[in-house]
């Protein structure tokens, strides 16, 4: 199953045999919201939740950014599964909608974090959505080999009122590749802004 991270918790990525993760995928799954119609029966609306994934480096400039619209680092370290416009529309699948994959090994030598930030491109509220999670593990966009950590984001504290949100850094020490869970909501509307927003509170 994984470690089961709270908001906060640090961890390496080292293995309970001692192996380190090199290439890892972070899926993020969520759900679309049910609302009551004017006949009073029930309708689902998408959710279009937008995964992305920014390369910093030690001085905090911004080398790289693997989003929707551009679904490849230049170094060829991360790739985007894509866009989903909708989430989950008949209750969780145990799916992720959308998966980030890197690899450490690849990686420009001058990164040293890699933040994940998560923005509701149609503006809906965090505190709306009935189920939001993401998950780290080996594999590919299409299989699960083993979950080495999940995290649960849905209806945190302090989401609601908010369509912005930082979920976690990989951040470099020593050589070594770790895992920050943030879960942080921002009070930002657009990536670009989310961008700032990393670069002067998370590092």
């Amino acid at each position: 199953m994984g470690i089961n991270l709270q908001k906060g918790q640090r961890i390496n990525l080292q293995k309970g045999n001692g192996t380190v993760l090199q290439n890892v995928c972070v899926g993020v799954n969520w759900g679309a919201i049910e609302r009551k119609n004017w006949l009073g029966g029930k309708e689902k609306e998408a959710v279009d939740l937008d995964a992305s994934c920014i390369l910093f480096d030690e001085s905090k400039n911004n080398v790289d950014v693997v989003y929707f619209g551009s679904l490849r680092s230049r170094d060829g370290a991360i790739s985007h599964s894509g866009d989903d416009l909708t989430g989950d529309m008949d209750g969780d699948d145990g799916l992720d909608n959308e998966i980030i994959t890197v690899d450490f090994s690849k990686l420009n030598s001058q990164v040293t974090h890699v933040a994940f930030v998560l923005n509701s491109y149609r503006g809906h509220d965090f505190g709306t959505i009935p189920f939001a999670s993401i998950r780290i593990y080996e594999g590919t966009p299409s299989r699960v080999n083993e979950v080495f950590a999940t995290y649960n984001i849905a209806k945190g504290e302090g989401f609601a009122g908010h369509v912005s949100m930082v979920l976690g850094v990989f951040y470099k020490r020593n050589g070594e590749w770790k895992f920050n869970a943030i879960g942080e909501p921002t009070k930002d509307r657009k990536l670009e802004e989310t961008i700032k927003t990393v670069q002067q509170k998370f590092f």
